[in-house]
């Protein structure tokens, strides 16, 4: 069989006439257009959801709970039981440091703008030496227990950072002494 551009049609029922209401009682959605009587909703510009006629709506009469910490870290958390499966499926060099550039090129950390946390669950066995910035109790000792090493990165509270920014660092510590000893005495 043959087609030809000009006889392509659409399977019957398969476009549907847009409902124009409003327009006769024979048409079946005459004089109130399927809007019942009258009332806000029945009029046009109406978006109420929510909208309790001026009584205090629930979502406001609900208490607030909990909130987020803005200053809280960005840990990408990656198990062992992953790690394991990428060095047995040859995507994770067993002889390199682990840190978070080679999880992440192997595909197990996203994100983790502070780094990357361990994360003990999983059976682990590859002796690997690590260089992240957080690791679990269990995740370390698991590590151990398999022959490695985890190093954890020293994090530097934000007070400390923006004084060796602003290239304060001991001269600052020792003139703050300094100006106390000259206050006390």
């Amino acid at each position: 069989m043959t087609f030809k551009l000009n006889e392509l049609t659409d399977n019957e029922g398969a476009r549907k006439g847009r409902m124009r209401v409003g327009r006769g009682i024979g048409s079946g959605k005459g004089k109130t257009a399927g809007r019942g009587q009258k009332g806000a909703k029945a009029r046009s510009g109406v978006a109420i959801n929510g909208f309790e006629g001026g009584q205090m709506p629930l979502h406001m009469r609900i208490p607030k709970r909990g909130f987020n910490n803005i200053f809280a870290k960005d840990y990408a958390e990656v198990n062992l039981g992953a790690i394991q499966k990428a060095v047995d499926a040859g995507k994770l060099d067993a002889k390199a440091v682990i840190d978070q550039a080679a999880l992440r090129a192997a595909g197990l950390s996203r994100g983790g703008k502070d780094g990357v946390r361990l994360l003990g669950k999983g059976e682990f066995t590859a002796k690997l030496n690590f260089t992240v910035a957080g690791a679990s109790k269990g995740a370390i000792e698991a590590v151990e227990k398999a022959g490695g090493k985890v190093d954890v990165l020293a994090v530097t509270p934000a007070g400390e950072k923006a004084a060796a920014k602003k290239g304060k660092g001991e001269a600052a510590a020792k003139a703050k002494a300094k100006y106390s000893a000259a206050k006390k005495g």
